[in-house]
């Protein structure tokens, strides 16, 4: 009976741990993928900046039994190898207008100096909403940009009518210095940002790809522009192609398939170093994981002669088999 007890207690304070907040950052040795097991993580984002890759994720909480997403997190890494996770760096309450802990995936991007966040929560009005939050350092702390939702789904009507489809946001500067933003649910929706990156700088658009369900992803390898999406449901990511950011995007197909034990993938896409890589979610803690719990991996990403993208191997080894 001792020993029983003695057990729960052992779970007990693991579980604490997995929730507890950070004061400092802690040193993280992953041995694979998952990339991280101390935490749920979901939803990943990834920024290059002063030749640091930081990743920034959702953290699922809760019984397991549906979306409980309160705050996100910030890891850092120069090597790839080891990681630090930093004190978390903006909370679902850091937005006076969102209600709950329905938040979803978020996005950073620098400009001038500045760091500028992009999530997608629940308005306390109802329906999804997107906002911005800004800090001086990549780690925060952060906090409300504007004091309101940057996107509402009032703004949205005239194309869907969800209330969900104001999600998801991934923000892009181009070449020529202009900024834009994409993000959706079953539409994919982009615009304009004002040079202050806290306003949109004309009309919603939209883009036209098959399959679209959520997740948008812009990345840039010589002349070819690459939109990604999570497509279907349960959901595997798709890309398109374009030499223009406003299209026609060429759609290319499957780029990775459903990843293990979870209905929803999110990923972005990003080069460190002359490598490229490929974050994504999936639900594989042991026992543990799932849909609602889930958790960060990292896998190469490789592309054909033609610029095409070769389908993703996702492994347990990750980025850590060849060290």
């Amino acid at each position: 009976m001792k020993r029983i007890i003695l057990l729960l207690l052992i779970l007990a304070c693991f579980i604490s741990n997995m929730d507890a907040q950070i004061e400092e950052p802690v040193m993280l040795v992953p041995t694979g993928n998952p990339l991280f097991t101390h935490k749920y993580t979901a939803d990943p984002a990834a920024l290059i900046y002063n030749n640091t890759f930081y990743l920034y994720t959702g953290q699922d909480t809760g019984d397991g039994r549906g979306y409980n997403i309160p705050n996100w997190l910030v890891f850092s890494s120069k090597d790839m190898r080891t990681w630090y996770e930093h004190p978390v760096p903006l909370q679902t309450g850091d937005f006076k207008w969102a209600k709950g802990h329905s938040s979803w995936a978020s996005q950073v991007i620098e400009r001038n100096g500045r760091f500028y966040w992009y999530v997608s929560t629940e308005h306390n009005t109802g329906g999804k909403a997107i906002g911005v939050a800004v800090s001086d350092s990549p780690t925060g702390p952060f906090g409300d940009a504007r004091g309101s939702a940057l996107v509402t789904n009032d703004m949205t009507t005239s194309r869907t009518n969800i209330s969900w489809d104001d999600i998801d946001p991934t923000a892009w500067i181009d070449d020529d210095g202009q900024a834009y933003l994409f993000w959706g649910n079953t539409c994919c929706y982009y615009a304009r940002l004002k040079e202050n990156m806290t306003e949109l700088d004309g009309e919603i658009m939209t883009v036209d790809i098959p399959h679209f369900t959520e997740a948008p992803w812009i990345h840039k390898r010589g002349d070819w522009y690459y939109l990604s999406y999570a497509a279907w449901f349960p959901e595997k990511i798709c890309y398109a192609m374009s030499k223009n950011i406003h299209g026609p995007w060429e759609y290319k197909g499957i780029l990775n398939e459903i990843a293990g034990n979870s209905n929803t993938n999110h990923q972005a896409i990003v080069e460190f170093k002359g490598k490229w890589y490929f974050v994504y979610h999936n639900g594989a803690i042991p026992t543990q994981g799932g849909s609602y719990l889930r958790s960060v991996c990292i896998d190469y990403l490789y592309y054909n002669k033609d610029g095409t993208m070769k389908r993703i191997q996702m492994t347990s080894e990750g980025i850590t088999a060849d060290k």
